[in-house]
């Protein structure tokens, strides 16, 4: 069995001329709305032994808020420009490669690229995936070469939106 953490990175400024879409800061309302995911997220007793980010400043700093959250060493925390600048399948391609020891895998991205992947799998496919939203895959395999051919199961899909209610600040 293995599982898969699909991660949208937290709210972050919006892109201007004199501020490249790759070193985008987190605002504090995404840290914010990221922490109803990490309750969330120990609600359900997640744990992960791999995570993967974009390198770009707002999915790897919501990477290294989720990796401190859930015990994983930060500098731990693998970057693959692919997920900034790919696709579904070059998010699929990440999976080629990782060890058979792992099995909790979470992998922190954009738009349109995290739900166009996690679409792959739901049963009803989302628009999108909003900010800080993370979707949980569970796999019928051993092997992370069959990720898109196992028999899965969508644990969850939270976003913070649909925990304000659920979860104090």
């Amino acid at each position: 069995m293995k599982t898969i953490y699909l991660v949208r990175h937290a709210k972050a400024a919006l892109g201007n001329p004199n501020n490249p879409d790759m070193d985008r800061p987190l605002l504090e309302k995404g840290l914010k709305r990221t922490k109803r995911i990490i309750d969330f997220l120990h609600s359900e007793m997640t744990s992960v032994d791999l995570i993967i980010s974009s390198p770009a400043v707002r999915a790897l700093e919501t990477a290294k808020v989720l990796a401190y959250a859930l015990n994983y060493p930060i500098e731990e925390i693998k970057q693959e420009r692919a997920i900034y600048f790919g696709d579904a399948e070059k998010i699929g391609d990440q999976f080629y490669d990782i060890s058979p020891s792992i099995n909790y895998l979470m992998v922190v991205g954009h738009n349109p690229a995290i739900t166009n992947f996690a679409n792959l799998f739901l049963p009803h496919p989302i628009d999108y995936l909003s900010t800080s939203g993370v979707v949980c895959i569970e796999l019928d395999t051993d092997n992370w070469e069959e990720v898109l051919i196992a028999k899965h199961n969508i644990k969850f899909l939270a976003t913070p939106k649909m925990l304000k209610n659920h979860i104090e600040e």
